[in-house]
């Protein structure tokens, strides 16, 4: 039998304290790993990743960090390494969108998506990834898009920066999958969570989309789970730069 389970294993996710990273943390924890929580605004205590992790019999600890910020980053990046030396799994998961026609797309708009969604996921896979390289193994997943594949409408920041991650993990995969770290995605297709308020309360946006997709449902951050679990165990040993769609069929269509 293939070994699907992460037991024993410290995983740290970004923006798991709703949506999409909530879920990953979870499935993670009941798969057997420890969680190491991220948020900008993570309640120290009672949060529901905190709760659901606990649940689970797993160790469970709660960080806060403004991606935005580059030396909030990097303090985080000390703090953390100072009290948990090894990290497992990696999640970069943690992502910010604003809309607003390309044309009217203001640099503010371009520099708090670029900050969140590009230049602190590098930062942290370079940091925690220079570790587990000097250790012969680890695990980084990243969380993509379909607009890692796609253009997208009114989000020209979005678009750019999940392009761009989806090029970053296939270089950080061509260096490290020799010294046993793997650098893997997971694209979300339409899923509910914050994020596609707006699309889903646009009934003739949403009716679109749910066109397109053949699964005729929007997802839910569940359907995301089990991507992640696969991808941190031992069951992807082999699997390196890849992007795993979980988008109900769009892509195929």
């Amino acid at each position: 039998m293939l070994n699907f389970r992460v037991d024993g294993k410290l995983a740290l996710v970004t923006g798991s304290s709703r949506g999409i990273g909530l879920a990953i943390a979870t499935a993670l924890a009941d798969a057997g790993a420890d969680i190491i929580a991220v948020s900008s605004k993570l309640e120290v205590t009672g949060s529901a990743v905190e709760q659901a992790v606990l649940a689970s019999g797993k160790k469970f600890y709660a960080y806060q960090c403004d991606l935005s910020d580059r030396a909030s980053v990097y303090a985080f990046i000390e703090k953390v390494k100072a009290e948990h030396p090894l990290i497992d799994i990696l999640v970069n998961n943690a992502g910010h969108i604003l809309r607003k026609p390309a044309a009217e797309h203001p640099d503010e708009f371009w520099d708090t998506i670029i900050d969140i969604n590009l230049n602190a996921q590098f930062i942290l896979a370079r940091e925690f990834g220079r570790d587990m390289v000097a250790r012969g193994t680890g695990k980084i997943i990243f969380t993509c898009s379909l607009l890692s594949f796609q253009g997208g409408i009114n989000v020209p920041g979005y678009a750019a920066s999940k392009g761009a991650i989806s090029s970053l993990l296939k270089a950080l995969a061509n260096e490290w999958a020799g010294s046993g770290v793997n650098v893997n995605g997971v694209a979300p297709g339409y899923i509910a969570t914050d994020n596609t308020e707006q699309l889903r309360a646009d009934a003739s946006r949403s009716a679109a989309i749910l066109s397109r997709i053949p699964a005729n449902r929007w997802g839910l951050p569940e359907d995301m789970a089990g991507a992640y679990v696969f991808l941190s165990s031992t069951a992807a040993d082999y699997i390196n730069g890849t992007i795993i769609t979980v988008d109900g069929g769009w892509m195929g269509r």
